[in-house]
């Protein structure tokens, strides 16, 4: 009789991680279910995607163009990938047309790459693309993202004037340090009410973004329903194996 197989490191922090996700959300009052994690793979192989993959995972996200469309077609087509953060308009078809199973976009941070992203959608003939709008919540020169002053006009936009995108809630990477404060989350939840608001929609039906490995579990308590958990589950990133972007 084989031995069984031993877990791989990955997969037990994953594990561990939708514990932590289902604890927050219980404590939250929450349905856990209704948190998605994406498993942030950039600069991992795609073995160790396959290790999370075989353990029942199936939503991933990437920050890097060339990393994802070198990635995606040879992993299993029922990934749900998400691309994460800002994209050069250059690099639209590129993303969709090497990606066909991108599932959401995170990151649409003005009109220019929400008109390039319809118009990519559109001559690939897939089907509308959901997206979400970034928001920075910081304040920080350095991270992309509208103003939350501007939130409501970049998501009519998306909503009103790019029938290939699906608007599908709003998206915050946080602090310089990539942890959030209190006043972050609640940024960005103030800026969901003003959207549904203008949008004629219910909050439910727009979600939040926000969390990552350091203050996911603080995320979900604030009403967060995607948390984006890389290292926390795949180990520190190796960036010198990182492919030019």
């Amino acid at each position: 009789m084989a031995a069984p197989a031993v877990e791989g490191a990955a997969v037990t922090a994953l594990r561990s991680v939708l514990l932590r996700v289902r604890h927050a959300a219980e404590r939250a009052g929450r349905q856990p279910e209704r948190v998605r994690v994406v498993a942030v793979s950039k600069t991992k192989p795609e073995s160790l995607i396959r290790e999370v993959y075989d353990a029942g995972h199936r939503c991933f996200g990437e920050n890097y163009v060339q990393e994802i469309v070198q990635k995606a077609p040879q992993l299993p087509e029922d990934i749900e990938w998400h691309f994460i953060g800002h994209l050069q308009s250059n690099k639209v078809k590129m993303l969709l047309g090497g990606v066909p199973n991108l599932a959401l976009f995170e990151g649409v941070d003005n009109e220019k790459i929400a008109n390039h992203l319809d118009h990519a959608v559109s001559s690939l003939s897939r089907n509308p693309l959901k997206v979400f709008v970034q928001v920075n919540t910081s304040g920080e020169v350095s991270k992309s993202g509208m103003d939350p002053s501007g939130c409501v006009r970049l998501a009519e936009h998306v909503k009103l004037r790019c029938p290939n995108l699906e608007f599908s809630g709003l998206m915050t990477i946080g602090m310089p340090d990539y942890t959030s404060t209190p006043e972050n989350f609640r940024t960005l939840s103030n800026c969901r009410i003003e959207v549904c608001k203008a949008l004629g929609m219910a909050e439910d039906e727009c979600e939040l973004s926000m969390g990552m490995s350091g203050d996911f579990e603080q995320a979900i308590e604030r009403g967060s329903t995607n948390v984006r958990v890389g290292s926390t589950i795949f180990g520190p990133r190796d960036y010198s194996k990182k492919l030019p972007n």
